[in-house]
């Protein structure tokens, strides 16, 4: 790869939702925004391999989207009925009261626009994903559990509803929010967990992706200051986020919570989780990422790994199944219920959870199962149960760390 494929390729990978979210204010549509930042880049290759790098390649990429928008526009002979108001980019850019727009960041402002009633709840947080944030179709459908191509067609039928309905890009009012909050939350969550634990790639963690959720989540505190979920998931990503620095040794690799040295977690961050924590679950019924903040705050503050406080951690996953009944909470259930009963236990959980099927294909079923088998020293089963993760596993670190396993597990087989 050049010089200057790879100055486009990183390009890509941090500016793409800043681009696209601009683009498309100017072009009040989604497909032909997605065209316009799309030959961008590919005039980029170009451009740049005959006038070098610009200082500043998202700006850069950003003007050259938005003329091509403008360009198209006016092409269609509708740009003065769509853009009245709209004169130059950088001047619909300053004029952000005329539009009355309650939203400042073109980010976020895009990330509302997508997660449009008339679309399914999958549908918004899949087209969003893969638009606004940049995450690739094969890291969503992990998310979501279905195969590549089943996800491939939910974005290009999601794509074609826009089309066909008519579904103008137009920022929500103030009092239409609330009603598109969860699906919000949503993707900024699945935006954070792809970047914490990369589905696939060479590296565990993408901090481009995780440094946006967080961005995203601040922004959003700001713009609905009241909402009590929105302080659960800063919570959740604050404190999450903490344990960054210890999440793989000098060489790279994975270290589970059990082995990871907590001094040098961010205590700031947990601290200041803790207190959204707390706002977050007064009140009472507190949300999904109310709960899930609070199970990550008891992780935090324990001392050591062993002496969490896990029975009050099953509590909490129990009161998440109920607002959100996921095999995928079951799944993390049963590691707490191994904490406090046992392996035997916790296997029984996960064998329920594999009879079940809705987990089927999903890496940390088959990895847990494994780890459950290895300390119950039944070594032939779980040294199927790790050819099994392994197989799943589309991460070099986390591939590395199931290796080391089987190895292990073979050896004591044998």
């Amino acid at each position: 790869m050049t010089q200057i494929e790879r100055a486009v390729a990183d390009a890509h990978r941090r500016e793409w939702a800043f681009v696209l979210a601009a683009t498309a204010r100017v072009a009040r549509d989604m497909d032909l925004a997605e065209e316009c930042v799309q030959e961008a880049y590919a005039t980029a290759l170009q451009v740049w391999e005959r006038d070098g790098i610009p200082k500043n390649p998202g700006a850069w990429l950003t003007t050259v989207a938005k003329r091509t928008a403008l360009d198209a526009l006016r092409r269609q002979n509708v740009f003065r009925s769509k853009l009245p108001l709209l004169v130059e980019p950088d001047e619909a850019d300053m004029d952000f009261d005329s539009t009355g727009d309650v939203i400042r960041d073109d980010r976020l402002r895009l990330i509302f626009t997508c997660c449009h009633p008339a679309l399914s709840g999958e549908a918004q947080i899949a087209l969003t994903l893969r638009l606004v944030c940049g995450v690739s179709t094969g890291d969503i459908a992990q998310a979501f559990l279905v195969t590549e191509a089943t996800m491939a067609a939910r974005i290009t039928r999601a794509k074609k509803k826009i089309s066909a309905a008519r579904i103008a890009y137009r920022v929500p009012a103030a009092g239409e929010l609330p009603d598109r909050l969860d699906a919000v939350l949503t993707v900024i969550h699945l935006l954070f967990t792809t970047g914490y634990t990369a589905p696939s790639g060479e590296h565990l963690v993408r901090a481009d992706l995780v440094q946006r959720a967080l961005d995203l989540t601040r922004m959003l505190r700001e713009l609905m200051p009241d909402e009590r979920e929105v302080w659960g998931l800063l919570a959740l990503l604050l404190v999450t986020d903490a344990r960054k620095a210890t999440r793989t040794d000098a060489d790279g690799k994975l270290l589970l919570l059990e082995d990871q040295d907590r001094s040098q977690w961010d205590r700031a961050a947990i601290a200041e989780g803790h207190r959204l924590v707390v706002d977050a679950l007064r009140g009472g019924n507190p949300g999904r990422f109310a709960i899930q903040a609070a199970i990550a705050a008891l992780h935090a503050t324990a001392p050591t790994y062993a002496d969490t406080d896990w029975p009050q951690i099953i509590v909490l996953y129990d009161a998440l199944l109920q607002v959100w009944p996921s095999p995928v909470v079951s799944l993390n259930r049963a590691i707490a219920v191994t904490m406090v009963d046992g392996p035997a236990a916790g296997l029984a959980e996960i064998e329920a959870l594999e009879a079940d099927g809705r987990l089927s294909g999903y890496r940390y079923l088959p990895a847990t199962k494994a780890d459950l088998l290895r300390r119950l020293e039944r070594w032939s089963e779980a040294e199927t149960a790790y050819r099994a993760a392994r197989q799943l596993a589309e991460n070099d670190a986390e591939r590395e760390f199931l290796d080391a396993r089987l190895a292990e597990v073979t050896t004591a087989a044998s």
